[in-house]
Order: C-alpha cells, then structure tokens, then sequence
C-alpha cells in the first residue's frame, strides 16, 4: 500500500461513519453535544405579561399624565389587584403586569409630586416596555431542531422551555492504546534507553475537550500477544474508536499492523503523503474505529487533530472544521517536496492581518515547538518557493 494523499484519507476515514445511538441526561451533561430529537417547549414563556423595565405599570391615556401609586409588583411577587386610569403599580423588571394596566413607564421618564403622586414626562405609548405572553415561545412549539449542538444559549432554552434533561448523542468511547518497550509513564524515571510516555496524555486530553469518554489502557510492551489482548478487551467493551500510540511503521519491533492483521482487521489505509504523520493507519472491525498514531509525540497531536478529532465529531453528530485562515509570511521558505507539511510556526497578529513566521527546527520529536506554536502553515505537495509576504495557510492550534 503507497503514499495516499491528506484529502483522500480524511475521505476513507470519515466515508460511511454514521452518527452514534441517543441517551437521555441531565442538563449539566449535556453541554456541547447534539440532540437526537427536536425538544418541545413544555411551557409558554413568559407564562405572563411582564415588565421589561424597572418603573410603573399604567393603562395608558393621553389625557392624563398623573398618576397615583397604588402598590407594587416584583419579580416572584406580583400585585394581586387591578390598575383604573389614573393608578400606577410600581413595577420591577420581570415582574407580571398587573390587571388592567398595559403600559410600563420607565422610571427615568416619572418625578415624584410627592406622597403617593408621580408624573410622566414624554408622550405614553400603549403597550411600551410590555413582554406580551409566549413573546419567547409557547407550549407545544419546536424551539431547538434535531443535530442542534448544546452551547451555552440552546441549552439555556432546553432549561427554560420546561427540561431538566436531553436527549442527545451518546459520547463516543476512545480507547488509547500506548506501544512500546523504551516507554514509561509520566512521573516515573526512565532508564537508561527510555522515553517518558507523552502523547497518551496529550492525546487523552484532545480526546476529552472534543467530547469523548476516553479509557487509556497504559502502556503496552513490544510484544504480539499482549497487544493483540489490549486489542481485543477494546473491542470487548465496545470501542468507538481504538487509538494505538506508536508501532505503526515497519521496523521488526512496531507490531501494531501485524497484530491488526492477525484478528482479521484490513487496514483502509497505511502512510500518509505528508509531514509530520506519514506512518498513520486506519482500519475498521465492525462498528469500531481503529486509529494507529505515529509514536513521535509531534506526529501523533498533528495527526490527532487532522484526522482524531473530525471522527469523533462525526460520530458525536457534530459538524467539525479545522481552523484555517490566512497569513503572510515573515521569512522566505522553500519548495515542498511530494509530501504535504505541516510546519509548526509562530502567529503574530500585525496591522496587515496574521504574520507566520515557521521555527528553525521542525524534528517530529520536538514538544517545545508545538507547545510554542500557534499554527501550523500548510504546504501542498510541490508547492514552490515563496518569497517574504507570501499568502500562505495556516491550521490554528490555539
């Protein structure tokens, strides 16, 4: 299996995955994901006519511009009696308009002639600064559609149209699966010929912000049968998507593809035409995603956020669009060879828009760029020489 380009990967990985099954949660678990049904209103909202402002409630007649205060309406406590012409209510913002009144007065626009007397200034209009009842929605009425992310406001409405729950996307389970002999855990001292294991957290952490339920399974020796056994318990407990960290290449000690090979898992694609992230497989056994990252830390979170993070979009019923935006160049930069790269770069905000400016060394090994970077130019494959100020595109990280 040869070199496949960005898009034509991004294609097999996304083609034909359909959207995960419903569950019903509580609100405050249900941020950020997508509903599996329209939601009705429950409710009219506001359940009355209310005041918009802080003033006092009055039926409206041009003839008159006195008035006499005959009690008070707040929020939560309303005034049980009714307004004639020539009464006033005061009245607090929320707060239901009394019987009889149909008109609310801010309080900048009333003096006081003392005792119970107020006057207007300005001409009354009926109905000013009145929420009619249902102005928002009413019972029975569809206030969010079917897919609708839950941000902030639309959860809000959910909330307010009468819901302590939703019925949304289930998340998608991540299972992440690190490789390798010369690893050990964050926290732990190395030996002599070890690494500590960085990207499962880094990975765990991309993971979680996108929405998934994330399970890491640790670190697993260079060895066919317990890989092949870490494997096989994912696909036990029902996997959305398998992530393997390392052991995608083919040296004799990466035996993540034979062990893939060995259960009968056909890989919809091997090597990737770009840079950083070249040895990155995908396969699929049943309804499970597997995702084999490189095992260079800077490789894997690139790879992580092109191809990771739009699957699990998709399976969460999102829609998912890398950042991508346009900036020019502060330094030349060379022609590109076959493969498409992602150059780690620093983004500066200039008067002319968005300056990229790539760092002197871009070894896939190197955390300190990537944590540095704010973006990551975009070079096609063949792409020509350029010249400073040339437009160039730039994935933004953050």
């Amino acid at each position: 299996m040869g070199l496949i380009s960005v898009e034509e990967a991004s294609r097999l990985l996304l083609d034909g995955v359909d959207t995960l099954g419903s569950e019903r949660v509580d609100l405050a678990d249900a941020a950020y994901r997508a509903l599996c049904g329209p939601v009705h209103a429950l409710r009219t909202q506001p359940p009355f006519p209310c005041s918009a402002m802080d003033g006092y409630a009055i039926k409206a007649d041009e003839k008159i511009n006195t008035f006499e205060v005959i009690g008070e309406s707040a929020a939560g406590r309303r005034f049980t009696g009714s307004v004639g012409t020539g009464q006033a209510v005061r009245i607090f913002t929320g707060a239901p308009v009394p019987e009889g009144a149909d008109t609310v007065v801010m309080q900048e626009d009333v003096s006081s002639l003392g005792g119970n007397g107020i006057q207007l200034s300005g001409a009354i209009r009926p109905g000013r600064n009145v929420r009619r009842l249902g102005l928002d929605f009413v019972e029975g009425q569809i206030v969010l559609e079917t897919g609708r992310a839950l941000d902030p406001s639309a959860l809000s409405l959910v909330a307010a149209s009468g819901h302590a729950g939703a019925n949304v996307v289930r998340r998608p389970r991540v299972v992440i699966i690190a490789t390798g002999d010369e690893l050990v855990p964050p926290g732990a001292l190395p030996g002599p010929d070890q690494i500590v294991a960085s990207n499962g957290v880094g990975i765990s952490a991309l993971a979680r912000n996108l929405g998934a339920e994330v399970h890491d399974y640790g670190i697993v020796r260079d060895s066919e049968p317990l890989i092949r056994a870490q494997v096989e318990r994912a696909l036990s407990e029902a996997a959305d998507i398998i992530v393997t960290l390392g052991g995608a290449s083919v040296g004799d000690h990466d035996l993540v593809r034979p062990v893939l090979a060995g259960l009968g898992i056909s890989l919809d694609f091997w090597k990737i035409a770009m840079r950083p992230g070249k040895p990155l497989m995908y396969g699929r056994s049943g309804a499970a995603h597997i995702l084999g990252l490189p095992g260079n830390p800077v490789s894997s979170l690139v790879c992580g956020q092109l191809f990771l993070a739009p699957l699990i979009w998709r399976l969460a019923g999102l829609s998912f669009s890398h950042d991508i935006r346009q900036a020019k160049l502060s330094v030349p930069m060379r022609a590109n060879d076959l493969r498409q790269d992602y150059v780690r770069a620093r983004i500066d905000k200039t008067e002319n828009g968005l300056a990229a400016t790539p760092f002197d060394l871009q070894d896939s090994s190197m955390l300190t760029t990537l944590a540095n970077a704010r973006g990551l130019i975009i070079r096609p494959p063949f792409a020509p020489e350029l010249a400073v100020n040339a437009p160039v595109p730039v994935l933004m990280l953050r």
